[in-house]
């Protein structure tokens, strides 16, 4: 007899998945177009996202860790005692790994919109900590943070990191903020890209090995499976930089030649130069993003950052 996992999924995605294609078709037929960032993440996406992170010119990740480490006992204390940690974008579930033998929570709850990740990196964290309630919750969070009450005990901490709240526009990103304030009783910790050089910045998003092109690119070929269309990555290139007016990066897509593109049935003719919009990743500096916070409900900032200030960690209660 097989033995019950010692976690469970909980699983609230609900998506309309032809309202989701139309809404592809037209972004895609649109003048300037546009395809929304989660297209980059089919299996060889999520392997080049990866690969990204190991990247000497891709400091987010590895300067988030080093602050984390650098400040772990004080983070760690500024929280206090955490009953549930909420694990917002969880994935892999590998940034919470660090944290749990520092806080030991009673539960942790990871959230994403990819079941079968969930219950990879639970199958794998359960035994490690016998002491935790291991959950996850599979929904798409990026439409509407909706945490079923009875998933969330005592204080509650909600745990962001990577910088990702960066894909949302300031707007966006305050109400994003102003959502996991109601679920947020133990506070929120958060990782913030800061504003920094324009060379620093276009090196991250457009390494000198490629692989931030091949991650931008797959999402054509992952969109030809989703829609039947026939773009043909080799005639498009990457484009990543720093836009200073907008403090933002912005990834393109860009027709090194004309061609007609089938889409849905329906030819779509993109003429050389033109380009198509994939992600922005907003910067921010300190005060601004603490401004934010306070936006969006948060009374009590503290903020945590590396000698040269290129990363920011924020706890908001």
């Amino acid at each position: 007899m097989m033995a019950e996992p010692a976690y469970r999924i909980v699983d609230r995605l609900r998506i309309d998945e032809a309202a989701e294609i139309n809404q592809l078709i037209r972004d895609l037929r649109a003048t300037p177009a546009t395809i929304e960032p989660k297209y980059f993440y089919d299996e060889l996406g999520c392997a080049l996202y990866g690969a990204i992170c190991q990247l000497d010119e891709y400091y987010p990740t590895r300067t988030e860790r080093a602050i984390f480490q650098a400040n772990r006992a004080e983070i760690a204390a500024a929280m206090g005692q955490v009953d549930t940690f909420v694990d917002v974008g969880a994935g892999d579930c590998c940034k919470a790994l660090s944290w749990l033998p520092y806080i030991e929570p009673k539960r942790y709850l990871a959230i994403d919109i990819a079941a079968p990740s969930l219950d990879t990196a639970l199958t794998k964290m359960a035994p490690e900590f016998p002491g935790t309630e291991m959950l996850g919750l599979a929904t798409d969070f990026s439409k509407k943070l909706d945490i079923p009450p009875e998933l969330l005990a005592g204080r509650s901490l909600l745990f962001y990191p990577g910088s990702s709240i960066g894909n949302f526009t300031p707007d966006r990103a305050v109400d994003f903020l102003s959502q996991m304030r109601r679920y947020a009783t133990g506070g929120l910790l958060i990782g913030v890209d800061a504003k920094k050089s324009k060379a620093r910045l276009d090196a991250a998003y457009d390494d000198a090995l490629g692989v931030t092109s091949a991650f931008n690119l797959n999402a054509l070929r992952h969109i030809n499976r989703v829609i039947g269309s026939n773009f043909d990555e080799k005639k498009w290139r990457h484009i990543g930089q720093y836009n200073e007016v907008h403090g933002r990066i912005e990834m393109h897509l860009e027709a090194t030649e004309s061609q007609d593109v089938d889409i849905d049935g329906m030819v779509r003719r993109y003429e050389q130069g033109e380009r198509i919009h994939s992600e922005n990743s907003y910067k921010y500096s300190e005060a601004e993003f603490s401004a934010m916070l306070r936006q969006a409900g948060f009374a009590d900032v503290t903020v945590w950052t590396n000698e040269a200030k290129a990363f920011w960690v924020f706890y908001a209660v």
